[in-house]
């Protein structure tokens, strides 16, 4: 008979999903580095990001006011009204682990952005730091966390391919608001998304860590039949 697993207990990362998401998170990292080389210093963005403005400025006006209000979940009052709401549905489904990694997560993942981008030095208006956007990392995290809560019901090859789907949607959703709000150029937005790939499977790994460590010794310590 298999074991069946307490919700509390069960890892925020299945073990079939660990190498691959190890492996992309390596990437993304890699790609953040390169990025923050490659902008160094800028105050103008790249032929990239000019290339897409015309596109960006004509589509966000057009949709007015959907980009200010994907921007709004990025900000202080939107992001922790967020957060809020799904540390309750992780703990409402017992999900422990995850209400811990929605916190967790996502305040690395902004740490990380914010701590990145004195270093690089890239601006915007010629005043704000820019490389890499915050408002796309921490949106990226919370779509990836949410998919995580279900995720270990799925096979594997299924669950990677919603979370990175969704990453994808939801990434690019924040980072279309944010460049045609003009708040970051397009590539600030890449280095925000490849943040989150990295920062979130990471911190997941170490909260199951934690977890398992915990609950292994707590086992050692119980006491026993007859104690």
């Amino acid at each position: 008979m298999s074991r069946t697993i307490a919700p509390q207990a069960q890892p925020v990362l299945p073990p079939a999903v660990r190498r691959p998401l190890a492996v992309v998170a390596v990437l993304a990292a890699l790609v953040v580095g390169v990025l923050a080389v490659v902008f160094a210093g800028d105050h103008t963005g790249s032929a990239v990001d000019r290339a897409l403005d015309p596109w960006l400025e004509s589509s966000t006006t057009a949709t007015e006011p959907l980009p200010k209000v994907i921007d709004f979940a990025g900000e202080p009052v939107g992001l922790a009204s967020l957060v809020v709401l799904l540390v309750v549905v992780s703990l409402l489904l017992h999900r422990g682990r995850v209400a811990a990694l929605v916190v967790l997560g996502t305040g690395l993942t902004i740490t990380v952005t914010s701590v990145i981008k004195p270093f690089v030095g890239r601006t915007i208006h010629e005043v704000f730091l820019s490389y890499p956007s915050g408002h796309t990392a921490s949106a990226t995290a919370l779509a990836m966390i949410a998919v995580m809560l279900g995720w270990h019901r799925l096979r594997p090859a299924v669950a990677l391919t919603l979370l990175f789907g969704v990453a994808i949607v939801v990434g690019a959703a924040a980072a279309w608001a944010q460049a045609g709000l003009v708040a970051h150029y397009p590539t600030d937005t890449l280095g925000g998304w490849c943040t989150t790939l990295a920062v979130v499977p990471a911190t997941a790994w170490l909260i199951d860590q934690a977890a398992d460590r915990m609950a292994s010794i707590r086992a050692r310590n119980r006491p026993g039949p007859y104690a």
